[in-house]
């Protein structure tokens, strides 16, 4: 450019190093992620409904609506007799180091698949640090447990078998007692024309729990067109749920939920001084205690609730978004105070019970013998 040519636009040149460069624009990144996060925010909150246009809507924010078909991988298709299998495992003690423990100690049908407590007991009596999740609807979520560490039912079946804090099972002694029992060992050959691994120990639970699945909700019979099977103060939950509360924005689509991770100020309680949640498995900053949306079908029967079961009643859940979570440097920009007032909380509360519906009828399977 000639000397005598200038430009009359001011520019700011900020010196920094190549890291810092890629931190600032990284920076400002988040900032316009942030904004536009907010934004849909805002506008589901400013999305005003009456019951008349509700009635009308065949399709609602947030893609809720009724389930579809389970999905099954197709390396591991459902047969009935692998679900049969799946749910002798399930229910059998021996998948425990000292056989005190299997997986339905923690995921008790009568519980509604959790244990009823706001955290586990594991291995030797010890109280674990997070609240044991549903298995209900499991099939529909994108990966396993509050940090997401599995990515498939089969892997998460797996997992607390051989987890030292949970059933502590080493997985050759696992096989040892499967092999022991003849008709473990006929039924593994039956069905994966193998004997007994830990790998199809894992696909056979997996099966069973595909088919805990609940899809008659009073919501689910509403959206499929009988109006009147939910009532007028759920039908105000539910406008507030798509709208003034803005639940949808995270607990979106047929299972109610996002597969995502957030930060949400939980109070820390329980045993651990501290829990990183999704941080243990990506190694990144942002997601330091994000843990993930859980599914909200079946609610009510789930309690206590969040990752380490901090709040004992879904109205303490509903307080606590009301209020816009905790203080938190990395808490997610969805979470905003909501200003509900009591009748809204009412209202929120008695659609999240109609979310609820029938669970397949599962009674304690005749366990095989050891020999």
């Amino acid at each position: 450019m000639s000397k005598n040519k200038t430009n009359k636009k001011k520019h700011f040149l900020i010196p920094m190093s190549g890291g810092m460069a890629i931190v600032f624009s990284l920076m400002i990144v988040g900032i316009l992620s942030a904004e536009s996060e907010l934004e849909k925010v805002d506008k589901a909150r400013k999305n005003v409904l009456n019951i008349a246009t509700l009635d009308q809507m065949e399709k609602l924010p947030g893609d809720l609506g009724p389930l579809p078909p389970v999905p099954v991988p197709a390396d591991n298709p459902q047969t009935d007799p692998k679900i049969e299998l799946g749910k002798m495992l399930f229910f059998d003690t021996r998948l425990s180091f000292d056989k005190s423990m299997s997986c339905a100690t923690c995921h008790d049908p009568a519980k509604g698949y959790s244990d009823g407590l706001p955290r586990s007991i594991g291995f030797g009596g010890k109280e674990l640090g997070r609240h044991s999740p549903t298995v209900i609807n499991i099939a529909y979520n994108g990966a396993q447990f509050w940090d997401g560490r599995a990515s498939t039912m089969e892997e998460q079946a797996q997992g607390p078998i051989q987890a030292a804090g949970e059933m502590n099972l080493k997985p050759e002694e696992l096989v040892r007692r499967l092999n022991s029992t003849p008709d473990y060992k006929k039924r593994f050959l039956a069905v994966f024309g193998e004997g007994p691994s830990l790998p199809n120990v894992g696909k056979a639970i997996a099966s069973f729990e595909r088919t805990v699945v609940t899809q008659d909700s009073p919501f689910d019979k509403y959206m499929r067109g009988a109006k009147e099977a939910m009532t007028e103060q759920e039908k105000k939950g539910l406008i507030l749920f798509v709208g003034k509360a803005a639940c949808s924005q995270c607990h979106s689509g047929p299972n109610f939920t996002d597969s995502s991770y957030h930060v949400l100020g939980v109070p820390q309680v329980g045993p651990e001084k501290e829990d990183l949640g999704r941080f243990g498995v990506t190694k990144n900053e942002k997601d330091k205690m994000a843990f993930k949306t859980p599914s909200l079908r079946q609610i009510n029967q789930t309690a206590p609730y969040m990752h380490n079961g901090a709040f004992g009643t879904l109205e303490e859940v509903v307080d606590f978004y009301n209020k816009g979570g905790a203080s938190v440097p990395t808490k997610s920009s969805k979470i905003l105070k909501l200003n509900l007032t009591k009748k809204d909380k009412e209202h929120l509360v008695a659609f999240l019970k109609a979310l609820t519906g029938k669970l397949p009828v599962v009674s304690m399977p005749d366990l095989p013998k050891d020999h």
